[in-house]
């Protein structure tokens, strides 16, 4: 433990964010750099508490006091150390994560938790600007090969953990870069691609061999990866988008916010030619169904497409402002979240059903039908609170509910479970002898640092199942 009365003489800071008036206005990172010497502090607050409730709360089991007390000493290249034996991208986690691990924080209990998020990014990216991250590829080859399907997180992290053990590792992806949701689901303002090509080139060079626009399932035969490879990994995530059954879906204007995001990301990358009609907020009034992260970021990508106007709908009623009974520390809280598209305009509304969409003449949309409703589990509809609302764009942020159907899945034969996704057991085989699967594809919607967890151990498993045994950390 770095300084014992840390967590007592220092306050919790976090990164300023950029004024609202210039990040609206560029597609980069909404946060300010901050100082590392301001880090090194936050880190002195870390308690070293007996049980470090923050390893449980945390999905891949980071070490985080630990490197707590290496941050506070300046010790970063043994704090880097530490950090990846057990995440293998914190660059990612240390942006986009909502962190779990600060709502386990002890010191949580009764003050504001240690600011692990923030650690974690000053360390890696440090270690990248002292040029500590470089490849590292196996001394040995054993001879066989893995087939990772999906370059996400998942895929990425079980594709560097197996070719570590040596196994010849080949990505399929389908879309035409790699990255998988990091690439073309979270909008720049939240992780800025340059984050992602600069650890592809290390995982490169390490000897992962990437083919991209190779759909597996499509343009890519299942069964011609099961003739060539030893083990399969399915690791493409859970795309299916959560429709809206009510009359005038068909509307044109009614989008999912997966067909929204990745254009504006394609166009922040540089490219000149979109596949598909292009969706556009500029001008137009938005309405956003769906509270969450996808809806948060629909809706800092409208303002940034200089929408005229924004409305983001929740079906839930709206959270408390503060930690709710109901979920007591350790567990994850729920209590209301201001995200950074929040304070940059818009109208957020909860207890909102939409029942009917109105359209023009030429079969767009115009309006939005909706009606006030009570709590779950009913959500019934409250008397005489119908509504309308004019609109030109509806983003559909409802969730998704599984892996898509009618390719992989099928010509792979594996079963699924009750909720749609990939089934497997503990050891993250799925029901066809030498096929795995891990990430959003298995456990269903979920987070990047869970994605990463996920493809870590199934890249165990699919190592010991390779090789009688298994040295790779989980």
């Amino acid at each position: 433990m770095g300084k014992v009365t840390g967590f007592l003489e220092y306050q919790r800071e976090t990164p300023e964010r950029r004024p609202v008036a210039e990040r609206i206005n560029d597609a980069f990172d909404v946060y300010r750099p901050f100082p590392e010497e301001k880090a090194r502090t936050q880190g002195a607050r870390c308690m070293d508490c007996g049980v470090p409730f923050c390893h449980t709360g945390c999905p891949i089991n980071n070490i985080i006091p630990d490197w707590n007390d290496l941050a506070y000493k300046g010790r970063w290249r043994d704090a880097i150390r530490v950090l990846h034996s057990t995440n293998n991208f914190p660059e990612f986690t240390g942006r986009v994560c909502p962190a779990p691990c600060e709502a386990a924080c002890v010191l949580g209990i009764h003050e504001p938790p240690v600011t692990i998020k923030l650690i974690e990014r000053t360390v890696i990216d440090r270690a990248f600007q002292e040029g500590w991250i470089h490849p590292e590829p196996p001394a040995f080859r054993t001879g066989k090969r893995v087939a990772v399907i999906g370059s996400g997180p998942a895929g990425l992290a079980a594709a560097q953990q197996l070719n570590r053990a040596g196994h010849s590792v080949t990505v399929f992806e389908k879309a035409d870069r790699i990255g998988g949701l990091l690439r073309y689901g979270i909008p720049d303002f939240k992780l800025e691609k340059h984050h992602i090509d600069r650890r592809l080139e290390q995982l490169t060079a390490e000897g992962i061999e990437f083919k991209n626009r190779a759909w597996v399932g499509h343009n890519v035969p299942a069964e011609d990866l099961r003739k060539e490879y030893d083990a399969l990994l399915a690791a493409g995530g859970a795309e299916q988008s959560r429709d809206l059954n009510v009359p005038g879906r068909e509307l044109q204007g009614i989008h999912f916010a997966m067909e929204f995001l990745p254009q504006q990301n394609r166009r922040v990358a540089g490219d000149k030619e979109i596949q598909g009609d292009p969706i556009l907020a500029t001008g137009k009034r938005v309405v956003i169904l769906g509270g969450g992260d996808t809806g948060a970021d629909c809706l800092g990508t409208s303002h940034r497409q200089k929408a005229l106007s924004v409305h983001q709908f929740e079906l839930l009623p709206k959270p408390p402002a503060e930690r709710s009974p109901l979920t007591p520390w350790p567990l994850w809280p729920l209590e209301l979240r201001t995200e950074s598209a929040h304070e940059e305009g818009g109208i957020r509304e909860w207890s909102v059903a939409t029942t009917a969409f109105t359209g023009d003449e030429q079969g767009r949309v115009k309006q939005l039908q909706a009606v006030r409703v009570g709590p779950p589990p009913a959500f019934e509809p409250v008397a005489g609170s119908e509504f309308a609302l004019d609109a030109d764009l509806v983003l559909l942020a409802l969730g998704f509910t599984g892996p898509v159907r009618g390719g992989l899945l099928e010509q792979l034969g594996v079963e699924l479970d009750a909720r749609g996704n990939v089934r497997t057991g503990e050891d993250y085989a799925t029901t066809v002898p030498g096929v795995f699967a891990a990430g959003d594809m298995r456990r269903g919607q979920s987070l990047v640092v869970w994605a990463i967890a996920e493809g870590r151990k199934a890249a165990r498993a699919i190592d010991a199942f390779l090789m009688g045994e298994s040295n790779l950390p989980e």
